[in-house]
């Protein structure tokens, strides 16, 4: 009988299937795989996202006719459309230099079309407009979500005043969604004075009283206040025009419809509603009050999140502090040594977007952030989350198999470290262990003892096991 070394055996008997890494993927699913609650079922009546697909790609389709007409015709690297470029869409479309403008910032809100710096490209779900159900709904809630911006406020009115206004539309659309059905204008108008009067209180806005600032109790050497103008009210702000233009808005992204003195959701507007209900609910129950934390209690909180929600407690996090600082923390957070959160911070820079790029491109200098910060880069400039990964070099590919099986063993579960194996790169067993041990991640000597422990295959743990051991020890 003869016996065949364990490396002998991993080389014939171990290939591993060449797929492309799912790193990010990997490590989530180190603490979602059998913890996420039920998704959720929409109301009775809501059509299938088939549907609502159909009805959001009808509601863009002239800005889609002009993202494609942009990315088809005009120069590589051009900027936003000039005046002559709008002419040129114009005759090309049968359309009108307005509404060329308009289909044009519609599909820039979308996310149909991408600035980066002075240069506008395709955006990702302009190529998956026509296969991809959930890119086009994203397009469309991401319209939905700009709804001032694409229908703009009157300009005789105070910035200010429209700002309030704004702020208190969720309470005006979630009783159209409880309503269930068409909703009369007056209903609404007392809703939103309601709604604006809470917001001044909230911030303390009371009319100021001149014969009245000192108090009763003012000494009589005070000087007399200089009287100022008292703030507008909700009695004196024209309530009924800006809600007038607020239902325009919605009515201008599909969003609702309008009637003779009433408004009702469209399917759209109805599921657009709900979904951010259920995306407060879920915020709400993160488990350490993930929005008031800071960003590595926030990220460890969301690591039982699916991707959707986790998106909206980062938006949520985010919308509560100024950008630069957000950006700093999250890449002071990826600097540590929790893999799983190394992970988790460049998603959330992903839900920043043009304000994060300077510091992530500073921070692909460092190798324990460079693929990371690599292929946060790809994606921000327009390749596809699936291709992604191919603009790695073989050694950063390691280095970040290395680092999310880091997070899968100190966050998961033995089975999803064993079948990690198959997103190496590497063709064998022995092949991967050969780069692992050369790409010098500092965790390479826990994952490879973990891998070992794991794994049922005796020759395999055992060359693992090896290979552990002369990492430690500085061996070949």
């Amino acid at each position: 009988m003869t016996s065949r070394k364990p490396d002998e055996q991993l080389a014939r008997n171990s290939r591993l299937r060449l797929v492309r890494p799912r790193a990010l993927t990997t490590a989530r699913r180190a603490v979602t795989t059998g913890r996420t609650r039920p998704a959720p079922r929409p109301p009775e009546g809501t059509p299938p996202r088939a549907e609502l697909a159909r009805q959001a790609r009808a509601v863009l389709a002239d800005a889609v006719r002009i993202a494609r007409w942009a990315a088809a015709d005009r120069d590589p690297g051009a900027g936003p459309l000039a005046p002559k470029a709008r002419e040129r869409a114009a005759e090309a479309m049968e359309l009108t230099p307005d509404q060329v403008s308009a289909g044009w910032d519609r599909a820039r809100l979308a996310g149909l079309v991408e600035l980066h710096g002075g240069t506008a490209r395709p955006g990702w779900r302009l190529r998956a407009w026509d296969r991809d159900e959930s890119a086009v709904l994203r397009g469309w809630v991401a319209l939905f979500d700009a709804w001032s911006l694409v229908h703009a406020a009157p300009d005789d009115l105070a910035p200010a005043t429209v700002a309030e206004v704004v702020e208190a539309v969720p309470q005006v659309l979630s009783l159209l969604q409880l309503s269930a059905g068409p909703v009369l204008v007056p209903a609404l108008l007392d809703l939103l004075q309601q709604r604006v009067a809470e917001l001044r209180d909230e911030r303390c806005e009371v009319p100021y009283d001149p014969t009245n600032a000192a108090g009763p109790t003012a000494p009589a050497a005070a000087p007399e206040p200089r009287p100022e103008p008292a703030p507008a009210t909700a009695a004196t702000v024209p309530l009924p025009r800006l809600l007038d233009w607020a239902l325009e808005g919605l009515a201008a992204v599909g969003a609702l419809t309008l009637g003779e003195g009433q408004a009702t959701l469209t399917p759209l507007g109805n599921w657009a509603v709900w979904v951010k209900l259920e995306q407060i609910c879920v915020a709400a129950q993160s488990p350490a009050g993930n929005i008031e934390q800071s960003a590595e209690n926030m990220l460890r909180g969301c690591a039982r999140l699916t991707p959707g929600p986790a998106r909206a407690e980062y938006r949520a996090w985010l919308a509560a502090r100024t950008v630069g600082s957000a950006v700093t923390e999250l890449v002071a957070v990826a600097r540590g040594e929790d893999a799983l959160l190394r992970g988790l911070a460049f998603e959330a820079l992903r839900v920043v977007g043009a304000p994060a790029e300077p510091e992530v491109r500073t921070a692909s200098a460092e190798p324990s952030l460079r693929p990371y910060a690599l292929l946060w880069l790809a994606e921000y400039e327009g390749a596809d989350p699936e291709d992604a990964p191919d603009i790695l070099t073989r050694e950063e590919s390691t280095w970040l198999w290395v680092d999310t099986a880091a997070a899968v063993a100190d966050h998961g579960e033995t089975a999803l470290l064993v079948r990690h194996l198959d997103s190496a790169v590497q063709g064998t067993v022995p092949a991967l262990l050969d780069e692992v041990r050369a790409v010098g991640h500092p965790r390479t000597v826990q994952v490879l003892v973990a891998l070992a422990a794991a794994h049922p295959d005796p020759a395999l743990a055992k060359a693992v096991r090896r290979a552990a051991f002369q990492v430690h020890t500085g061996g070949a």
